[in-house]
């Protein structure tokens, strides 16, 4: 069987089951395929019926357009079809040539509607997860979206801020894990993971571009991060407590490196080739050996 067929017949089948639940004119015809499309029918119905009461930002807007209008341009929706010389003019093939045309480009156009209305409604669900602790029911879909805020940055510049502002998310999550100790670390090793990413690609666009910004933005981190995570040593567990420590060690690592790698753009050494979990490791200026 040709699937690719086979597939263009379900896309046009569920436009029509779509145009029929919006009140469209009934096609009375039925496949194979339409208990399973039914589904997909009813989830469309609801996530028009059930729009969530959230304000979509702006950048996830503009984000949304381009990925539409991109799918629109491989997919061909609303662009004129070609005209077929060799065939335009036999009998009835040339006539059914545009009615199909038109039946695929709305069928293109019903799934693009499609990704648009869950796109939409998942950032709903993503707002309402923004708070979302360990163990809540949205808190897979609120690291989801972190990753999503990764893979739309622009920059290394902007992936490690961005991880070093999740770091700041994991350590308010470990504030709220009481008397689990398994729950507390695991969180405090997202965080010292995401404290990792965010310094290595800071560190590493500070010393390819020998522009300090990079280095800023790890000292503003390390400015309010220490003394947040110092806070939790006042916990009564003592296994949570090792735990804390290890994180602030981890803290005063990173801390090093950045005033190594700051002191080696001050006195001009090239880009260090060697490099770990924290980034480039920055030799010694002259002056200091």
């Amino acid at each position: 069987m040709d699937s690719d067929l086979f597939s263009r017949r379900r896309a046009e089948r569920f436009a029509q089951l779509l145009d029929e639940a919006n009140g469209g004119r009934r096609h009375h015809v039925r496949s194979r395929a339409d208990d399973e499309l039914a589904a997909l029918v009813a989830v469309s119905q609801r996530l028009a019926a059930d729009r969530p009461a959230v304000e979509v930002d702006a950048n996830f807007r503009t984000g949304l357009r381009a990925m539409l209008v991109a799918a629109a341009e491989r997919q061909g929706v609303d662009t004129p079809a070609k005209a077929d010389t060799a065939t335009a003019g036999i009998g009835v093939r040339g006539s059914l040539l545009p009615a199909v045309t038109g039946r695929r480009a709305r069928a293109r156009g019903a799934i693009l509607v499609g990704v648009a209305a869950g796109a939409i409604a998942l950032s709903g669900i993503s707002a309402a997860s923004e708070n979302a602790l360990p163990g809540d029911a949205l808190y897979g879909m609120k690291r989801s979206t972190e990753r999503a805020q990764l893979a739309l940055a622009s920059s290394d510049l902007s992936r490690g801020q961005l991880f070093l502002d999740f770091a700041r998310t994991r350590f308010d999550e470990a504030t709220t894990v009481h008397g689990d100790r398994i729950g507390f670390s695991a969180v405090l090793d997202d965080m010292d993971a995401d404290t990792r990413q965010g310094v290595r690609l800071l560190a590493t666009v500070a010393t390819q571009r020998s522009d300090p910004a990079g280095l800023n933005a790890i000292d503003a981190f390390l400015g309010s991060q220490q003394r947040a995570v110092s806070g939790l040593l006042d916990r009564a567990d003592h296994v949570e407590r090792e735990r804390t420590h290890r994180s602030l060690a981890l803290l005063d690592d990173v801390n090093s490196r950045a005033a190594g790698i700051r002191a080696a753009i001050a006195c001009g050494l090239p880009a260090p080739s060697a490099s770990d979990a924290l980034g480039p490791a920055p030799g010694t200026c002259p002056a200091d050996r």
